[in-house]
């Protein structure tokens, strides 16, 4: 695990902060509406406050949490969402594995050969090693990129194959209505990198978990973020 979370100069206890930013990445939550469940604790922090914690210390936070340890029978479902920013067309590329944990995300201002080999670099580099298999919808520049940088690899490139990916921009769509869009790619990148990491933390890989199971596994996760953020549990 990185470095310690240096809280210095805050006036607020880390506690605050360290909710205040799960609040903001976990929920669909604007930042005003974060000011607003605090304000409701007793706590008066401005949602300009809570906009600097989270630029400050989700990236911190997202470092400090475990990653899945990549198996050599990973499945990588890949994908790409447009996202619209001060009029301008950009591309959030995303890969997940067989069971929905997001492995990578990379804001492109192409859809091509190009940014598709970027992300698949990206991936090998991160993971350390290649998928059993690739899955991709019938975008030509997959097939392209993994030709080039994965030959050895099974790519399937079919459209009903790729929900998972699919599937998996849904939670981003849900919060760019609430944030109303991004400032700038560079907000963007900076914004999934922390919110995929908090999702894969609190959301369970795999489906038709048992109630107690799922209570188990928030409240491990729970302590996991306390732990990244250096509070006490």
């Amino acid at each position: 695990m990185s470095k310690p979370v240096s809280y210095k100069r805050h006036r607020f206890p880390p506690e605050i902060i360290a909710h205040a930013v799960w609040l903001y990445f976990r929920f669909p939550l604007s930042l005003r509406l974060v000011e607003e469940m605090l304000l409701e604790r007793g706590i008066v922090v401005s949602y300009e406050t809570v906009r600097r914690w989270a630029l400050k210390f989700g990236p911190a936070y997202a470092r400090r949490l475990r990653r899945k340890r990549p198996n050599r029978r990973d499945i990588w479902h890949l994908d790409e969402v447009v996202v619209t920013i001060s009029g301008q067309k950009h591309w959030l590329w995303r890969a997940v594995d067989q069971d929905g944990y997001i492995l990578d995300e990379i804001v492109q201002d192409r859809r091509d050969t190009k940014a598709a080999k970027r992300l698949l670099k990206r991936l090998l580099r991160k993971q350390g090693r290649p998928p059993r298999r690739m899955i991709t919808d019938k975008l030509g520049s997959y097939a392209a990129a993994q030709r080039q940088i994965m030959p050895d690899v099974e790519h399937r490139s079919h459209k009903g194959l790729n929900n998972r990916a699919e599937n998996s921009h849904l939670p981003f769509r849900r919060r760019e209505r609430v944030m109303q869009g991004f400032r700038s790619p560079r907000y963007l990148q900076r914004f999934v990198s922390v919110f995929s990491a908090v999702r894969n933390l609190f959301v369970p890989s795999r489906s038709g978990r048992s109630a107690p199971a799922t209570r188990l596994h928030r409240l491990s996760a729970m302590a996991e973020w306390k732990d990244a953020a250096g509070v006490a549990t």
